[in-house]
């Protein structure tokens, strides 16, 4: 059974359709436990650096685009790339969602990430 991958706030609630639930995100989000949050797993290294982070929240409007380049580049490095093939390994046998703290998930690092989970 193939599941594939959904994309949800950490801050909703958990459902059975969840599937996995893998946390993209680098930092915990605030207020949220790590009982409430009910995380298979938190993937950092499917999260953008620090660095990339802090300099996309500087400007996100005027950075949008850099920054998918930035962060595509980051994926595939060593590290990220055998995270994401480890995700989409997951997701080829059930559903896996993809959780982010962020509010404007459309226009956060969650479809950047997709759109390269689903590349391969």
């Amino acid at each position: 059974m193939a599941g594939g991958f959904r994309i949800k706030r950490v801050h909703d609630d958990p459902s059975p359709q969840d599937g996995e639930r893998v946390l993209v995100d680098r930092l915990w989000p605030r207020g949220v436990s790590k009982e409430r949050a009910a995380l298979d797993e938190w993937a950092k290294d499917a999260a953008p650096s620090n660095e990339l982070r802090k300099w996309f929240h500087e400007a996100p409007d005027e950075r949008r685009e850099e920054f998918a380049d930035r962060y595509t580049a980051e994926l595939d490095g060593p590290d990220q790339s055998k995270k994401l093939d480890e995700l989409r390994a997951r997701a080829a046998k059930h559903t896996v969602t993809l959780l982010t703290a962020t509010k404007d998930v459309e226009h956060s690092h969650v479809p950047v990430l997709l759109k390269q989970l689903k590349r391969k």
